[in-house]
């Protein structure tokens, strides 16, 4: 058995355990990816990463790169919290996640037209009906209505996570209105200025297309008959915790950036109001969750949608990226079905496995996980950002109380996990290097075809010990590199 090495420097305090390392082996020996910077970080002293890493603060505050925490007294604007040492994924590891999603995006689109037409998949039972049903975000409005190209979902962020035996796992489909892409973005910007020779050693491939791919994939969704389609990006306005992504990816593909009273329907076709006059609009790259993008069909108290816009959309007069109601494909509980939902469709094992999921409904599973809640993690199925979770664990017995009440009240509206020891990548924090958990969001755009730009959002659970990456539960991010050799 070979004996771990030592480490030193800034790395003293450095300690794997039982959860994947990104950066070294069971013998504290550097992995191949990140030979050149662990020893270009060993010739750095501590004032020399420090410089650096205030460097990289001060850019993210003049680029007014910030997220809002909602519930806070303290204020809601946050800097986004970066860390300085990059996350590296080999060409190999990349071109696997790469099949992995592309084999994914195809089956939950095949899945969602399956459910808005014929339902050939519940008809045969390999998704039960009533969870489809059940689910908050499945839209009887959109039975029967044809999507372009049958495209429900043209953007996605799906999270992985990576296992102690070093595969990658889905963790969440993020399928309505994901975001973070604006920091992926920025962490490669950031780093490239504060970091300039070491790109030099490394062969890194490129996020900087990402704008393009986008704009690409809207305009292909639009109508032939429509060549050079006008695009905007509707956003609920500058208090939504995501709008300094909206206003940086409007600027980034050079189109307009509107708010629900920008534009007005007419005769089912939807309009934008310009100094020069109205102007026509074919597709919108929506973030607005569905309940309020028209409040004649949903919600009726909704000041951020566009009266009419459904019925412009049911009609085939404007796209909507993404589909209304593809939040059905990201409910915790059919994320469940989702190996099975590739095998129907594309007849294929899934590439990257899903986590082991309890379903609270069944009530086998149900009292295994109310005689575990202290092991296991629970989520409710429609929450994100970190909300509406218990990490058992690290829970209290008034939190596990609270939890088992929830579940006994409503068992559809969560699903538990184990608690899976994610991955661990280096980070600066307390003028030292030290481990902290990390997970991966790569983002998905599928037009006529699937594009997926090399890397992703690296979000990092900086408090020690944590497992949450959200920002809005105290996370960060880190700038993912994905080797070209």
């Amino acid at each position: 058995m070979e004996v771990a090495t030592p480490l030193e420097g800034l790395f003293a305090s450095y300690g794997t355990s039982t959860a994947y390392d990104e950066m070294f082996t069971d013998q504290m020996h550097a992995r191949a990816p990140y030979r050149t910077l662990f020893e270009r970080i060993q010739n750095l002293s501590v004032a020399e990463l420090t410089q650096r890493q205030q460097a990289a603060d001060l850019s993210f505050l003049h680029r007014g790169i910030t997220f809002t925490v909602y519930g806070h007294d303290e204020g809601t604007e946050k800097i986004f919290p970066y860390d300085i040492v990059p996350r590296i994924l080999s060409r190999a590891e990349w071109d696997r996640i790469e099949r992995g999603l592309a084999q994914r995006i195809v089956a939950l689109n095949l899945f969602l037209r399956d459910v808005y037409h014929e339902e050939r998949i519940l008809n045969d039972g390999v998704v039960p009906r009533r969870l489809v049903y059940s689910c908050k975000h499945y839209r009887r409005e959109m039975q029967g209505v044809r999507v372009p190209h049958d495209n429900y979902v043209s953007i996605a962020g799906i999270d992985l996570v990576r296992l102690p035996d070093g595969a990658f796992a889905v963790l969440e489909d993020n399928l309505r209105v994901p975001s973070g892409v604006s920091y992926m973005l920025n962490n490669r910007q950031v780093m490239r200025n504060i970091f300039p020779r070491l790109f030099q050693h490394y062969h890194i491939r490129t996020v900087d297309d990402y704008p393009k791919e986008l704009l690409t994939t809207l305009q292909e969704l639009a109508s032939p008959q429509h060549p050079g389609p006008m695009v905007v990006l509707l956003t609920p306005g500058v208090y939504n915790s995501a709008y300094f992504e909206h206003t940086f990816l409007a600027r980034q593909m050079g189109i307009p950036l509107v708010e629900g009273r920008d534009l007005l329907v007419h005769n089912n076709k939807v309009y934008m109001r310009t100094t020069a006059g109205l102007r026509r609009v074919d597709v919108i790259y929506r973030r607005i969750d569905d309940d309020y993008l028209d409040p004649i069909p949903f919600r009726s108290d909704s000041a951020l949608g566009v009266p009419g816009l459904f019925n412009a959309y049911r009609d085939g007069n404007v796209i909507l990226a993404n589909a209304i109601g593809t939040g059905i494909a990201d409910d915790k509980a059919l994320y469940a079905y989702v190996p099975a939902i590739i095998k129907y469709y594309l007849d294929e094992t899934p590439i990257l496995q899903n986590v082991p999921t309890y379903l609270l409904e069944k009530d086998a599973e149900r009292s295994h996980v109310l005689a575990n809640l202290d092991k296991l993690v629970v989520k409710a199925v429609d929450e994100s950002g970190g909300y509406g979770m218990l990490i058992g664990p690290h829970s209290t017995a008034a939190q596990r109380k609270e939890f088992r009440q929830r579940i006994e009240a409503n068992p559809r509206g969560y699903i538990a996990q184990p608690t899976l020891s994610l991955s661990c990548a280096p980070c600066f924090i307390g003028e030292k290097i030290v481990p902290r958990h990390v997970d991966l969001r790569p983002y998905v755009l599928y037009g006529k075809d699937v594009r997926i730009v090399p890397g992703g959002l690296t979000r990092v659970a900086l408090t020690k010990g944590s497992l949450v990456v959200n920002s809005s539960q105290g996370g960060g991010s880190k700038d993912t590199w994905v080797l070209d050799d």
